[in-house]
């Protein structure tokens, strides 16, 4: 790696550490103000730490790759995140912020599960603790993973050299600041992947004289390329598109929303959000697109390359970024990798320390433990699942990382048509929850594991829609009249109805 490429990761990770420092300073006494910053954050830092949060490595890499490869046929993945996260800020992102508060201020999926269906056997936020602190563990080894892999790919360095420097920054600023600390470095990650994605394909079109030239390029190359529906079926288009079903189950996602200062303030919330994604997502397909007419006119040399394999397609962003700029600049592009796979590490290590905490720890171990003794044990817990996580990222079995690419599907399933359900229809029950959070979880999994000839239908469809009915029919079945519900979730109505 060239020194003025250290000397633009080296403050990067300079950066990362002061702001868990500044942090630090900021939660000193509470393990609400370490688990959820407070409820105190602004708009614009929960737009860009939702964001950043949502989309690691793959956006840089994955997005750029698959269009480089397939051509404008794989942006339907985009298209359906895209539609899903906009639905999840008008749909999800409200009622949540509002009801956790009414619901005994729960500032976990778990405790507001209990908090809104008045669980006494606590079986809900047992379930949903175990799977998110199973999931989630090795979701953050996935992430480490992909950290150590960068720096080996990319700059050279030997994996478990480059895994723990990931390691080590991500937990130290974590462990400092909580969630105030992963909130403001997502903003800033945020930003750094934002300009990356906007300078890296403008300089590739000035390149190629044009958007009509680059265009005609890819469509001398190969029409295929510029055709949407080309290769995909029906089935193919439907599984990609469902991906944005997904966002109404993501925990690390979820808790932004509840952690902002006033509803009132998420309509901006959603203006930066989406328009952030918009901007990111469809950076990252012009950088795979462009490229297919960049290294066809001008470096005919690279074909053989770039067309080889998936892994080798995606590079592209990497290859652009050192190709195109200054080695300091180039540095300081390839650092939006890494903040990608940072900002979501850091946000699973949170959640999952957030749920060892408030779901287990107070609850089971320690009932009384006053807010300074939470915030310790807040801060042991980060370090726990960064170690159990690390542990496991050093083996690199292709096993753990199957199983994380399944757990968006998993979380949705199982969290999503419970949280659209509980936020829309007051007459959900806690049988209805349960069974409707466990079936779905073993759907995704059976899915993915017992063979069967409907792979290619992305295991979040019949997980999510099993799960959704599952919880309404169970529901009716065991309607009870609980007027400490019916006046909870009639507040939570009213409240928003005079914003």
């Amino acid at each position: 790696m060239n020194t003025y490429e250290y000397i633009s990761i080296g403050l990067y990770m300079l950066l990362m550490i002061l702001i868990g420092v500044y942090s630090y300073a900021m939660t000193k006494n509470s393990s609400d103000d370490f688990l959820i910053g407070g409820r105190k954050m602004g708009p614009v830092v929960t737009a860009l730490s939702a964001g950043a949060a949502d989309m690691s490595g793959w956006l840089l890499m994955g997005v750029p790759g698959a269009v480089y490869l397939s051509g404008i046929s794989a942006t339907w993945i985009a298209i359906g995140l895209t539609i899903g996260a906009y639905l999840n800020y008008v749909l999800i992102a409200p009622r949540l912020r509002v009801y956790t508060e009414i619901s005994n201020n729960s500032i976990t999926l778990p405790v507001f599960f209990e908090n809104r269906f008045k669980d006494k056997s606590q079986l809900l936020k047992i379930t949903a603790s175990i799977l998110i602190l199973v999931f989630f563990t090795l979701y953050t080894s996935a992430g480490m993973v992909s950290g150590g892999r960068l720096f080996e790919s990319a700059f050279g360095m030997d994996y478990n050299t480059g895994l723990l420097v990931t390691s080590f920054v991500v937990v130290l600023y974590t462990f400092l600041g909580g969630f105030l600390a992963v909130s403001l470095t997502d903003f800033v990650q945020g930003t750094i992947m934002l300009i990356a994605l906007l300078l890296v394909p403008a300089v590739m079109l000035i390149d190629l004289d044009g958007i009509g030239n680059t265009f005609s390029i890819i469509d001398s190359k190969n029409s295929f390329y510029l055709d949407i529906l080309k290769g995909s079926s029906f089935v193919s288009i439907i599984s990609l598109l469902a991906w944005g079903l997904g966002y109404f189950g993501q925990p690390h996602i979820l808790v932004r929303f509840m952690a902002i200062s006033d509803v009132k303030e998420l309509t901006k919330a959603r203006r930066v959000g989406i328009g952030w994604m918009i901007l990111t997502v469809g950076g990252a397909i012009l950088v795979g697109l462009f490229g297919i007419a960049y290294i066809a006119s001008q470096l005919p040399d690279k074909l053989a390359f770039f067309d080889g394999s998936k892994e080798n397609a995606e590079t592209v962003f990497i290859f652009f970024s050192r190709y195109l700029f200054h080695p300091l600049i180039g540095g300081f592009l390839l650092s939006a990798i890494l903040a990608a796979v940072m900002s979501t590490i850091s946000s699973q290590l949170l959640v999952t320390s957030s749920s060892m905490t408030e779901d287990i720890y107070k609850a089971f171990i320690k009932k009384d433990a006053s807010s300074k003794h939470l915030l310790f044990i807040s801060r042991l817990a980060v370090l726990l699942v960064a170690i159990v996580a690390f542990l496991l990222s050093l083996t690199q079995k292709d096993s753990i990382l199957n199983l994380v690419g399944n757990a968006w599907a998993g979380f949705a399933a199982a969290f999503g048509p419970l949280i659209i359900l509980s936020l829309f229809w007051k007459n959900t029950t806690m049988q209805g929850a349960l069974t409707g959070m466990i079936l779905g979880a073993i759907t995704v999994l059976g899915w993915v594991y017992i063979p069967h000839d409907y792979k290619e239908l992305y295991e979040i469809i019949p997980g999510f829609a099993i799960s959704f009915v599952a919880t309404i029919t169970v529901s009716l079945l065991t309607k009870k009249q609980n007027t400490v519900i019916e006046k909870e979730f009639k507040e939570m109505k009213e409240i928003l109805s005079k914003k």
